[in-house]
């Protein structure tokens, strides 16, 4: 369910909320465990994420996988996955002014300090906030959720938010370029804008901020486009 942005609260934070384009939210559904939206056509597609995944080489994850344990590996991964979507909640209420708390667990604090980060460290630089948590799709193609669509130091851009065991380098977070300019296609596709920025923002669990910005969208685009072709000539 969609939450509507307090404005007032933005404006507090220098922000300006601009209602620009009238996004609403896309209904999400599974196949064969994979994430699908159903679109206002009445089609369903694959999430951006389902595609990547898709094509996704998975060398490293299964050497990693086998040097930790198996088992490790999957507490890991699930204690990752959910301090990544705490941390999430927390920065989506931060951006609609809705009230944060640190709560009660060790998990749900650490990810409040880690949206804390990300909000002192990147949202600074947000000047206005079309829209959080924004469903967008290309017809035909793909679809998915944005965590922001707004400017950011002035020029239009879609935002994400990554939380992180350690710090990344540039070569390890390609598939995160992807997920921006897949974004960036869908809405300039269906709002007629021009989006070319794009910008990730990432706390560690030891609490280092990075953040990563698309420098050449039309070379990421193409990658993406032939991540898409790969993935349904895979599933014809």
């Amino acid at each position: 369910m969609l939450m509507k942005i307090s404005e007032d609260v933005l404006k507090s934070k220098g922000i300006t909320l601009i209602e620009k384009y009238p996004y609403s939210e896309l209904s999400k559904t599974a196949r064969d465990g994979k994430r699908h939206y159903q679109t206002p056509d009445g089609r369903t597609v694959p999430s951006v994420t389902t595609v990547l995944s898709a094509t996704k080489d998975m060398t490293h994850l299964h050497a990693w996988r086998k040097r930790v344990g198996v088992e490790n590996a999957q507490r890991i991964t699930t204690e990752s996955a959910n301090i990544g979507t705490v941390m999430h909640s927390s920065l989506e209420k931060h951006v609609k002014g809705i009230e944060r708390k640190p709560g009660s667990n060790l998990i749900h604090q650490k990810a409040h300090q880690m949206a804390n980060i990300i909000i002192d460290n990147g949202l600074t630089d947000v000047s206005e906030v079309w829209g959080s948590e924004v469903s967008l799709h290309y017809p035909e193609l793909y679809a998915g959720t944005t965590d922001l669509v707004g400017v950011y130091k002035g020029a239009p851009a879609i935002m994400d938010f990554k939380q992180a065991r350690k710090l990344k380098k540039k070569e390890w977070v390609e598939d995160y370029f992807l997920q921006l300019v897949a974004y960036a296609e869908a809405h300039n596709k269906i709002y007629d804008t021009k989006i070319s920025s794009g910008r990730v923002f990432i706390c560690t669990q030891n609490n280092e901020f990075q953040t990563f910005e698309i420098d050449n969208y039309d070379h990421w685009v193409g990658q993406w486009y032939a991540k898409l072709e790969q993935y349904y000539k895979s599933i014809l």
